[in-house]
């Protein structure tokens, strides 16, 4: 427990976040030697310490870099000598903690970064580089070691006032101005957070981090003692006090018209991201958004409305839980982290970075095979930190893609086309065949199947948004067993197809049949067909639509409805073509031509069920070397490639038998 001052001294506990406040060189300096001793006591007893000790300091000092080094060079001239010698304080110290830090393979890079900087310092180049630098070391530091930047949900801030007042308001003043009564003599002077220029160049965590770790050598203390969601809920609550009614509002009303998901999918980007940088990156609009997000963290939300952030929060739940012996509940997370997070993000991404979408799902597999093999909490933990470094890169690249109307039309393009494929070649196929035997009587069933299929994804959808929370896990399951059941059904379909594209028994078939209904379980065989090709996609695509279309925003959805559309009609045209053709075939030919299809389905069908059965946790997923060809469901798994070759041997026994027949008939 952290001892704490007086309220005198309490309340200076955010000054250490405004250092421009803290002009005094001794003071900087004393921050920065007693700063790391307080981070890191157990240095001089061992070689190395924990990340979550020393990295939340090591970010800090960065911070204090990116900020403050431009005012004390100028033009390549030192202006303040004191300033400057403390700036190359901050990189030495920062550089030491990293070096002090447990071996993994990004530290030499880290400290290679560091060098890096300590050089740019030294060399006295213009402020920008120095920041651009800093903040890289901050962010590679972030997701090589996991540093926890963010809140895991919107703090509550009913009652933060109250907290502030009692603790704060004697030295900040009621309204934060730095006007309280005991403000007086107070060296430096207590924060006024209605200095705009200051509260632009601080982020919401750099005010956390103030709250946490404290300023050395100042009034300002750490609150440790206090809980994760007061201490965040103080930083929100601060950075939010400068902003009048008129600009709230005009922030509410820049977050509706245009609202910034690409900016900020989650907490984590709005609590690390300054005013001034949002500002010039993406624009005053955005910068207004955010002021009203902070004093609304709950408009963000966190997990829910940030498929990364979801899964950047289950996997290091994954690892603490796995770390405390929980193997069960560690597997469990990292799949939902998978299904529930990445999984819908997965089509923004194939069109911006395909290849890093599958290293993605390749790691995120690698992980629950570690964990389900009891491997050491130390590969789990190094694999959970290669996890981080990959999404944190597919953040950056839909961050920089995430509203352009292309990114958004390729992505609602390929969503439809790669899901709804499938299904029309099934439906065309059987459509194909009655229409081509004249088994006008067989239509009906066909079209009841797939018309229950679209009013059971309706229901099934509205159930779940409004209803019952239906998990990825639960959806992966459904699409396994259907995906399962129809690949049976089509084998079925297939081998009864090809056991017609012989001329006699084509003949006998035509001559025997054309003016009586086909068998009742032939029937229901082509309806339950009908019903599986589509009802297997249709949660998905509805779930990966409502991910999409947050994700494009207001500027981006009308390229969605258009990927949409372009889609449709490709997938009409696809369905209109095979009708079209398939009527000038033989009929032998054509049973043979669409048997073939329906048997490549099947194998296909089968692929995907045993993947989804896997993703779901419900299938053990056993890598092995084979070829991954995604859209014939070929994945290199062990189960899979089984299931696979063992759907092809069912396919070339129904070909021997269906010739054997032939021979015999």
């Amino acid at each position: 427990m952290v001892r704490h001052a007086p309220a005198s001294v309490r309340c200076a506990f955010v000054v250490a976040s405004l250092r421009g406040f803290a002009q005094h060189a001794c003071v900087q300096f004393a921050f920065v030697l007693v700063a790391f001793a307080l981070a890191t006591p157990a240095v001089r007893a061992a070689d190395s310490v924990a990340a979550e000790d020393v990295g939340p300091t090591i970010v800090h000092l960065l911070d204090y870099v990116g900020v403050d080094y431009g005012a004390t060079v100028k033009d390549g001239k030192v202006v303040d000598e004191a300033e400057y010698k403390e700036q190359l304080e901050f990189v030495g110290q920062a550089s030491g903690l990293i070096a002090q830090l447990p071996e993994r393979a990004a530290r030499a890079g880290l400290l290679e970064q560091a060098s890096r900087l300590l050089a740019l310092v030294q060399a006295k180049v213009p402020g920008a580089q120095v920041s651009a630098a800093a903040e890289r070391l901050r962010w590679d530091l972030i997701g090589a070691y996991r540093v926890a930047v963010a809140p895991k949900r919107a703090p509550p801030l009913a009652g933060v006032a109250r907290v502030f007042e009692a603790q704060c308001s004697s030295c900040h003043g009621a309204q934060g101005h730095g006007d309280g009564p005991a403000a007086k003599g107070l060296d430096p002077a207590p924060a006024n957070f209605h200095d705009v220029e200051r509260m632009r160049a601080r982020s919401v965590y750099g005010l956390y981090n103030t709250i946490t770790l404290g300023v050395a050598g100042t009034s300002m203390q750490g609150y440790r003692a206090l809980s994760d969601d007061e201490r965040w809920a103080l930083a929100f609550y601060v950075a939010s006090l400068r902003q009048g009614a008129d600009a709230l509002k005009a922030g509410e009303a820049a977050w509706q018209r245009k609202p910034q998901k690409a900016v900020f999918p989650g907490l984590r980007e709005l609590v690390t991201q300054t005013p001034a940088d949002v500002a010039a990156r993406h624009g005053e609009a955005a910068a207004q958004a955010q002021a009203w997000l902070v004093a609304h963290p709950d408009a963000v939300g966190g997990a829910s409305s940030s498929p990364l952030q979801f899964a950047r929060t289950q996997i290091d739940e994954s690892a603490k839980r796995y770390a405390q012996g929980q193997r069960d509940a560690a597997r469990q997370l990292a799949i939902a982290a998978y299904l529930e997070g990445f999984e819908l993000v997965e089509n923004s991404l194939d069109t911006v970075a395909p290849e890093l979408r599958v290293q993605v799902e390749r790691e995120m597999m690698a992980l629950r095979n570690a964990i389900g093999e009891g491997r050491s909490v130390e590969a789990v933990n190094a694999q959970v930190a290669r996890i981080h470094e990959l999404l944190q890169q597919a953040q950056d690249k839909l961050s920089g893609e995430a509203l352009s109307p292309a990114t958004a039309f390729f992505g609602s393009l390929l969503i439809l086309l790669r899901e709804g494929l499938e299904a029309i070649l099934v439906l065309a196929a059987i459509i194909a065949f009655v229409r081509k035997t004249g088994r006008r009587d067989a239509m009906r069933w066909i079209h009841v199947g797939w018309i229950v299929a679209v009013v059971l994804g309706a229901v099934t959808w509205f159930v779940a948004e409004r209803l019952i929370a239906i998990s990825g896990a639960s959806r992966e399951l459904t699409e396994g067993v259907t995906a399962l059941f129809a690949a049976a059904m089509l084998l079925y379909v297939g081998y009864w197809l090809h056991s017609k594209s012989y001329a006699q028994a084509w003949q006998q078939f035509i001559q025997n049949q054309v003016s009586t209904a086909l068998g009742r379980g032939t029937l229901w065989a082509l309806a339950s067909v009908s019903f599986l090709a589509v009802y297997r996609e249709l949660f998905e695509i509805v779930l990966f639509y409502q991910a999409l279309w947050v994700q494009a925003g207001e500027s981006s959805q009308h390229a969605v409805l258009a990927g949409i559309v372009v889609a449709a009609a490709l997938l009409a045209l696809l369905t209109w073509l095979i009708l079209k053709f398939s009527v000038r075939l033989p009929l032998g030919p054509f049973f043979a031509a669409t048997a073939g299809l329906l048997a490549l389905l099947a194998v296909v069908f089968a692929g995907h069920g045993v993947a989804a059965l896997q993703e779901a946790g419900v299938l053990d997923a056993s890598p092995v070397r084979f070829v991954t060809i995604a859209p014939l469901g070929v994945h290199a798994t062990l189960q899979g490639v089984i299931v696979q070759a063992a759907a092809l041997v069912l396919v070339a026994l129904g070909v021997w038998l269906a010739r054997r027949g032939a021979r015999h008939g």
